[in-house]
């Protein structure tokens, strides 16, 4: 994703360039001197895949001078998604396999905020990850090799972001090095091998963190309260120390 600054004599167009095959949520932050804006200074909106359009127009004041910036972050999926609450998802790895909870939903170590809603499952490095729910994988990474706690440790991470039909994104976090099995623009299905367990990126130990999100503002995403299926049932609310069957 792109802004880019098309120069009239009295006007810049700011245009917002979606290149990629999958929606994407974006903000754009702009300063100006002795130019005027069409609209709010501060957005956030979602482009359609391979969308372009003009986002903003400056004018100038004077028909020479003024000048801008602008600073902007985007994130996969769009702002606007409606999740589908109907849906039961499986458990992140194998038939028949169980890993303990770390965190579930709410644990005040680091499932907060944005993160309410995110599961952290206690796995050996190297344990297959299968897709909770099916989708387009719109964003990978598994070129990292280093887990850390201290801040900016997150850069470090490999992940697997699958973009589901309602617009929300399922996220597999802290996989092993060269542990993505899966290519940008595959379409995988619930329950299929797509990754490798690790202990890369924001991590104290090796697990898989695994959320739902709908895009929010800045590039951030905002976890989604799913449920789950287990062989002893529906899971409305992981528990920290549980461990549960797949199916």
């Amino acid at each position: 994703m792109c802004i880019n600054a098309v120069t009239h004599p009295d006007t810049v167009e700011l245009e917002a360039a979606n290149r990629s095959d999958v929606p994407i949520t974006f903000s754009l932050r702009v300063r100006t001197r002795e130019m005027s804006i069409d609209r709010p200074a501060t957005i956030t909106e979602t482009l359609e895949p391979k969308q372009n359009r003009v986002v903003m127009v400056l004018t100038r004041a004077r028909s020479e001078g003024g000048d801008y910036r602008f600073a902007y972050d985007w994130t996969v999926g769009s702002k606007d998604a409606v999740h589908d609450d109907s849906y039961v998802y499986r458990l992140p790895y194998a038939s028949g396999k169980s890993f303990r909870v770390l965190q579930g939903f709410g644990s005040r170590f680091s499932h907060t905020g944005l993160e309410q809603f995110a599961i952290d499952f206690r796995m050996p490095e190297g344990t297959p990850v299968h897709a909770a729910r099916g989708g387009l994988v719109a964003r990978t990474e598994e070129s990292n090799d280093k887990g850390c706690w201290e801040d900016g440790c997150g850069k470090y991470a490999n992940f697997i972001v699958v973009l589901h039909d309602d617009g929300t994104t399922g996220e597999y976090y802290h996989l092993q090095q060269n542990g993505v099995l899966v290519d940008t623009g595959d379409r995988v299905e619930a329950g299929q091998m797509i990754g490798l367990s690790g202990n890369t990126g924001h991590t104290t130990m090796p697990h898989l963190h695994f959320a739902v999100y709908r895009a929010a503002d800045w590039g951030t995403t905002q976890s989604i309260p799913v449920r789950f299926a287990s062989a002893d049932g529906i899971i409305e609310k992981p528990r920290r120390g549980a461990r549960y069957p797949a199916t």
